[in-house]
């Protein structure tokens, strides 16, 4: 897994919560195949609200009851790493919208990281930085 900052660039899936690829939901594809390829990380959003190309609201209110709410998968990663991987999208995305921005990682940590203590720093006491 890459650790990316300074300049990134971030994917965004938008798809419907009841897409599926071989039955199973297809934002959880997305998100494995990110994972195999090596990405720096994925996360799954759910909207409440919203519409799309064929421009039907699809709604979690209680009395629209919507089973296909708006899902958006998003990546962030160097340019290379996420271009590389658009190809599996084109296999994947047969309806929605895929978008690329560009970014800027300003800190990237995981849980049980090689962080250290910043001691000297009393904005930062207390806190872990990379």
């Amino acid at each position: 897994m890459t650790r990316p900052t300074g300049a990134a660039l971030r994917l965004t899936v938008f798809i419907g919560e009841s897409d599926t690829w071989h039955r199973k939901p297809l934002y959880t594809e997305i998100v494995h195949r990110a994972r195999a390829a090596g990405l720096a990380g994925a996360s799954v959003f759910r909207g409440i609200e919203g519409f799309g190309a064929s421009s039907l609201i699809h709604t979690s209110r209680l009395l629209s009851l919507s089973e296909d709410l708006p899902v958006a998968v998003v990546v962030v990663d160097t340019e290379e790493r996420v271009r590389a991987f658009l190809p599996e999208l084109d296999e994947l995305v047969t309806e929605g919208m895929v978008t690329l921005d560009r970014c800027e990682v300003i800190r990237y940590v995981g849980r049980g990281g090689d962080r250290t203590e910043n001691q000297g720093d009393p904005d930062m006491k207390g806190k872990k930085s990379l």
